[in-house]
């Protein structure tokens, strides 16, 4: 029998988000570890706010939102404030009932410099390394180094002479999108700057490819299942990658002696002597050459660890990758070092959260 579409909807409905979202939907398990690590953040949050005043959105719920923003891809924060108003699975993990007005996205913006001022996203990407580790998920002795450039939010026509003034230059033909000719210029670094963000810089990843304004994104996992446990976001230079992992191996600590597993751009004498003055054994792949000798020897690489070593560093590639497809990491949506560095911390924050929870359901 043909069914006929109800024209008069109920007035009184007595679900709630809670009923609609599947028992064994993915988030359940993400938003019980998020909410875990937030309320270990509850004295940094009670620090953040004066006691007097009106009450303002409750920052576990901003915090929340941006992990939905990268575990969905929503491109933009005024995207996610229009879809919390229709979706309930929005509502239901940011504790949010059918009844509550969706904030406004320049919310995101007010209090981006508090957060950044109080290091939340850096505590709370700690926070979740920390479960990790208390739940027996991750490695102490073996881990994996790399970076990766993250394209910067500015373009190549802001890249621009350091001594030039603005009224030295010439009117734009079309001041939204001028045309610019460079080509035969020569250009670098020490030279110019992006007029819209001066601490990008350009470089590219390897012989033959564009030259970029960016940031380097370095990262250090361990290698039992891929958990990133340090991240460090710098400038982009030819030897951001090096020193950031040893500024990250310096962190971890302790006497006991670690592996770490890293490409060939680690292959350098003044890498490997930082480590092994950090008590750390550097399995990096041999950049062997006509003219050039790797900075390890047989001493380090006969042992069958370093098979080992080198077979699991490509792990973090799958971090890079879901940071960059999923995240949201690709091109930063920000300005400022220190403002994509934050954005950096809670995207990888939700990679950690969605590896632990399904290490945890396996």
């Amino acid at each position: 029998m043909r069914g006929k579409p109800q024209t008069q909807t109920s007035m009184l409905s007595l679900r709630t988000p809670e009923e609609r979202v599947p028992k064994d939907h993915p988030l359940r398990a993400v938003k019980a570890l998020a909410d875990e690590a937030l309320r270990e953040l509850s004295p940094v949050f009670d620090g953040m706010y004066s006691k007097r005043g009106r009450h303002s959105i409750p920052p576990e719920r901003l915090l929340k939102a941006t992990l939905l923003m990268a575990l969905h891809s929503v491109r933009s924060e005024r995207l996610f404030c229009e879809q919390l108003d229709y979706n309930l699975l929005y509502r239901w993990f940011l504790d949010m009932d059918l009844e509550e007005r969706s904030f406004d996205h320049s919310t995101f913006s007010f209090n981006r410099e508090r957060l950044m001022k109080h290091e939340v996203a850096e505590q709370f990407f700690a926070a979740v390394v920390s479960q990790a580790k208390e739940r027996g998920l991750t490695s102490s002795e073996h881990f994996s180094a790399d970076g990766t450039l993250i394209d910067a939010w500015a373009s190549l026509k802001s890249f621009r002479p350091k001594d030039e003034k603005p009224e030295d230059r010439e009117p734009p033909d079309d001041p939204g999108n001028p045309t610019v000719d460079f080509h035969g210029e020569k250009r670098s670094n020490e030279t110019h700057e992006s007029t819209t963000d001066p601490e990008a810089k350009l470089m590219r990843k390897s012989n033959g490819q564009t030259a970029k304004l960016s940031y380097s994104l370095n990262g250090l996992i361990e290698n039992e299942n891929g958990i990133l446990v340090e991240l460090q976001l710098e400038q982009a230079t030819g030897t951001a990658e090096r020193d950031s992992a040893i500024g990250m191996l310096f962190r971890l600590g302790g006497m006991k002696r670690i592996t770490v597993g890293a490409d060939k751009g680690y292959d350098t004498k003044d890498f490997v002597a930082n480590c092994r003055q950090l008590n750390v054994t550097p399995h990096v792949a041999q950049n062997i050459g006509k003219r050039r000798r790797s900075a390890v020897d047989a001493r380090t690489t006969s042992p069958p660890g370093y098979a080992v070593s080198q077979r699991k560093r490509k792990l973090i590639e799958e971090v890079w990758g879901w940071m960059k497809a999923v995240g949201g990491m690709r091109k930063s949506r920000f300005i400022g070092k220190a403002r994509t560095a934050m954005a950096a911390f809670f995207v990888a924050a939700a990679y950690n959260l969605l590896r632990i929870a399904k290490l945890q359901a396996a």
